[in-house]
């Protein structure tokens, strides 16, 4: 796959590298303001198993 995208990237490889590093920078941008805030209160993360209420000490 990164191999494809290589060779239909425009360019020598220094622009081919800086290309990629926007495409990258894209990616990660919609995937840390749109796709994880949308997929976060869907996490189970507030379902915890473990009792608060013990004080149990441990021998």
């Amino acid at each position: 796959m990164y191999g494809w995208l290589w060779r239909k990237l425009p360019g020598p490889w220094p622009v081919k590298l800086l290309e990629s590093l926007v495409l990258l920078t894209g990616v990660l941008a919609v995937l840390f303001l749109v796709v994880f805030p949308w997929v976060e209160p869907r996490l189970p993360f507030t379902d915890v198993t473990v009792d608060s209420t013990s004080t149990g000490s441990v021998p």
